[in-house]
């Protein structure tokens, strides 16, 4: 069976653009121009993947990103824009978009995020644990010695990526590529991200998230 797709964009030319680009590429495609249109529809249908831009009509991209994480919807979420800044991207992530990817853009660098995102969201059923914390894919909960632990949605991405890997030391750029789908986020941004999980854990001193220097991160609960 077909993806179905959701594109949010005001732009009508590139609205139809993309609902022609995906439909030839064989995915279901439905399509909104303003973000509370857009909403109502992400909260009655289902879809497996969003695409979803920042400036819009009504409520705005992060806005829509993130009422739709209040209301436990997980679809992968796409945002487009045309803000670069980090501060930015920080944004979206905070509001729970799994990708983000700047304006202008190539159609093969979409097509290629959009298969990435949906290959993600098929793997990984089924709890895991590493230590005394425990992470479940299903109902994107995390706990830690049984209390549990809020974690925004990327920072349960990276989270689950670190528990799956536990005790081996991962590259900053496969941490990228995998939580953002993109080696080309900023370190920064990693280092915002990391922060806040070793916080949330009790891990202020990272003894549990520890940096390899010059190479990347390792969750060690040895």
């Amino acid at each position: 069976m077909s993806e179905r797709i959701l594109i949010v964009e005001d732009d009508s030319h590139l609205r139809s653009l993309l609902e022609r680009i995906f439909l030839d590429e064989g995915y279901l495609v439905e399509t909104a121009p303003e973000g509370d249109l857009a909403l109502n529809m992400a909260l009655q249908r289902h879809y497996d993947l969003i695409i979803l831009d920042v400036m819009l009509p009504g409520k705005d991209g992060f806005s829509v990103c993130a009422s739709l994480r209040a209301s436990n919807v997980t679809v992968p979420i796409l945002m487009l824009t045309v803000k670069d800044e980090v501060q930015d991207k920080v944004q979206g992530f905070e509001a729970g978009a799994d990708d983000y990817l700047t304006k202008p853009f190539s159609i093969e660098e979409l097509l290629a995020r959009v298969r990435a995102l949906l290959r993600r969201s098929k793997l990984y059923k089924g709890t895991i644990k590493a230590g005394d914390i425990e992470v479940d894919p299903i109902k994107r909960k995390v706990a830690k010695g049984g209390r549990l632990i809020e974690l925004s949605p990327k920072e349960f991405e990276l989270l689950e990526y670190l528990v799956r890997n536990k005790g081996r030391v991962i590259g900053e750029k496969a941490i990228k590529e995998k939580v953002w789908g993109s080696g080309e986020i900023k370190s920064s941004v990693l280092k915002v991200y990391i922060h806040h999980l070793r916080h949330k854990l009790g891990d202020a001193e990272g003894k549990i998230i520890k940096t390899v220097r010059g190479v990347g991160y390792i969750l060690d609960v040895s």
